[in-house]
């Protein structure tokens, strides 16, 4: 098998990252939600100036009324997430890689002055011991390429890792290393582990307490990511695909470079 696919180290190795507190700075916590963000080894104003800008933020949910598996299918189900997700431009999944591997296309809407951004990315599963993990991360697909509209963001690394604490409750974490490439000031960067990662957290536990209703009237049976031979997706060899880099330099977004120049000054003074 292709090594571009996730082995069980990758996901092993995504766990521990979800469940560490080491060099994490917190900077949210309430309503049974945590935010942090990783806090990166700089010594100096120059070095962070000069740092690469991937962020990695870490959210954490204790979820009471939902349980692990209808999250896991709230997380997969792409017919249903166009009815909950609100920044959502377009969805689709493109091939399917191995039994627990596909490939698809996510465009999503960004505030303004950024342009929105769109994603090809891998993305592969696993179930064991009641656990569920899903990561993802970017690749170059030949029949995708960058368009000119819409800005190429990069995950490194995305994923969710839900662990059940109950028959009808989970523990619901979301990390992310992305570059969603452009000239971000602090304050969007702030803004979103502070704010807009909370709400789309929020967003995710009430997709899950609307499910199973949902799920019922809609091809309540049909579940691929968790029977292999119900999927329709075609078959495309892993080889196929290449990684995308977070130094990519295909398309990027200046467009805040000087309308958010007044916000980062604010910021930084406050």
């Amino acid at each position: 098998m292709s090594q571009i696919i996730p082995d069980e180290a990758s996901f092993a190795d995504f766990r521990k990252q979800c469940l560490s507190t080491d060099n994490w700075y917190n900077k949210y916590d309430k309503n049974d939600m945590q935010v942090w963000v990783e806090s990166a080894p700089v010594t100096t104003t120059q070095s962070i100036k000069n740092s690469p800008k991937v962020h990695k933020i870490k959210c954490k949910m204790t979820i009471k009324d939902v349980s692990a598996a209808t999250m896991f299918d709230v997380l997969h189900d792409g017919q249903y997430r166009k009815k909950w997700d609100p920044t959502m431009l377009e969805s689709f999944d493109i091939a399917r890689l191995t039994p627990n591997a596909d490939v698809g296309y996510y465009s999503w809407v960004c505030p303004k002055p950024l342009k929105n951004r769109d994603v090809i990315t891998l993305r592969s599963w696993q179930v064991k011991d009641n656990e569920y993990m899903i990561i993802n991360f970017s690749v170059k697909h030949p029949k995708y390429p960058p368009g000119k509209l819409l800005v190429r963001a990069i995950s490194v690394l995305t994923g969710y890792l839900v662990q059940p604490t109950g028959p009808n409750s989970c523990s619901f974490t979301y990390l992310s290393q992305a570059d969603p490439k452009g000239s971000l000031p602090k304050w969007v960067v702030n803004k979103a582990s502070q704010v807009l990662a909370p709400k789309v957290m929020r967003c995710v536990h009430k997709a899950g307490q609307n499910y199973p209703e949902w799920k019922q009237q809609n091809s309540p049976d049909q579940k691929p990511w968790l029977f292999p031979e119900q999927s329709q997706l075609p078959l495309m060899n892993p080889e196929e695909l290449s990684i995308q880099r977070a130094d990519s330099l295909e398309n990027v977004d200046e467009s805040t470079t000087l309308d958010c120049q007044e916000n980062d000054k604010a910021e930084e003074s406050s």
